[in-house]
């Protein structure tokens, strides 16, 4: 026989989608039969596993410790494997991390051998002691939003069930606010907002903008606004309407301004001069700001319009004052926008 007791990062789910992660190697209508014959039972009562468990609740398997470990995988979970850096955190509580990802980074895998940040973010949990290992069977920390490789800044994790699917939810449906900083190739001096048309190519994985809308295309909106310039270049605080893949590097570009450092959608004349002048390798895009809903669900209203700020990177700072970029207005200390002294 073996105890289960629910932990707050599990509460929240239903009984039978904590079974099937538990017990990964066993059937649905394996673990069905065992709730009907009280083979498996909650709180002493017999169960169907719709139940949706609460912290602290006792999940009884009344099977041998053979079957148990057949079902499970044998064994103890297992770590989180290869070397992984300590994240930037901004922010953590018992629900939520948000931590600054560096440029060269990816959000999560995309092949087995990958290193990414979604697994630093494990690998951290697990080494500071804030989240036994065993824990992953049943519930396993994600990021809640990605960036480009290349991309930088702040990226959401749920630590709890509840905070993931709080933090999922406002992803989803927009009513958190992101704010990007880049710097792109021409002087801009107006706030704008663009409007367009975006249809993305899987194969190549690159995007499209078109003025009107095109088959397979979805409507994407952007709105820019001047921070400084100088040299022939600008700093842009950009605000997505809309969010799809690839969207500010593309519609910026077809504008005819492109980030500075993008090889996929830049001016390759212009990131080659970067390169030489300042080691560029990569697009100077910036996830700095995210400001939560003011109707931010419980658990998580706690942190109802709080606001969220990661510092522009080095490589920003160094084209800035390079290329004497001066501001069109004094900035304050906490939006972080030019470096020290500007």
């Amino acid at each position: 026989m073996q105890t289960l007791i629910v932990t707050p990062n599990e509460a929240g789910q239903r009984l039978d989608k904590l079974l099937a992660k538990y017990m990964n190697q066993a059937g649905k209508g394996f673990l069905y039969k065992m709730m009907r014959k009280k083979n498996i039972t909650l709180n002493g009562k017999k169960c169907d596993g719709s139940e949706r468990l609460g912290e602290g609740d006792e999940i009884r398997l009344f099977l041998a410790d053979e079957t148990i470990a057949k079902f499970t995988g044998g064994g103890a979970a297992k770590p989180i494997s290869g070397y992984y850096p300590k994240p930037d955190i901004i922010y953590e509580d018992s629900h939520i991390l948000v931590v600054n990802k560096p440029a060269g980074l990816l959000s999560q895998k995309a092949r087995e051998d990958d290193t990414s940040l979604n697994e630093a973010i494990l690998n951290y949990l697990i080494d500071s002691g804030r989240m036994p290992v065993e824990q992953l069977r049943t519930f396993r920390p994600s990021i809640c939003n990605r960036l480009d490789r290349n991309t930088s800044g702040l990226v959401v994790a749920g630590r709890s069930l509840a905070g993931l699917q709080v933090m999922n939810a406002v992803f989803k449906d927009r009513s958190i606010h992101k704010y990007y900083q880049c710097i792109v190739k021409g002087s801009l001096k107006e706030k704008q907002l663009i409007a367009g048309f975006l249809r993305k190519d899987e194969a190549s994985n690159t995007v499209d903008i078109y003025p009107l809308e095109v088959e397979s295309s979805v409507p994407i909106m952007t709105e820019y606004l001047p921070l400084a310039w100088g040299g022939g270049f600008t700093l842009l605080q950009v605000t997505l309407i809309t969010g799809r893949s690839h969207q500010i590097r593309a519609h910026l570009a077809s504008i005819g301004h492109p980030i500075l450092g993008d090889f996929k959608y830049g001016d390759r004349s212009v990131n080659e001069e970067m390169k030489k002048r300042y080691g560029l390798r990569a697009q100077l895009l910036h996830s700095w700001k995210l400001v939560m809903p003011e109707d931010l669900a419980v658990p998580l209203d706690y942190l109802a319009g709080r606001e969220f700020f990661a510092p522009l990177p080095e490589k920003f700072n160094r084209v800035l004052e390079g290329e004497r970029m001066l501001p069109r207005q004094p900035f304050s200390a906490k939006n972080m926008s030019c470096p020290n002294g500007y």
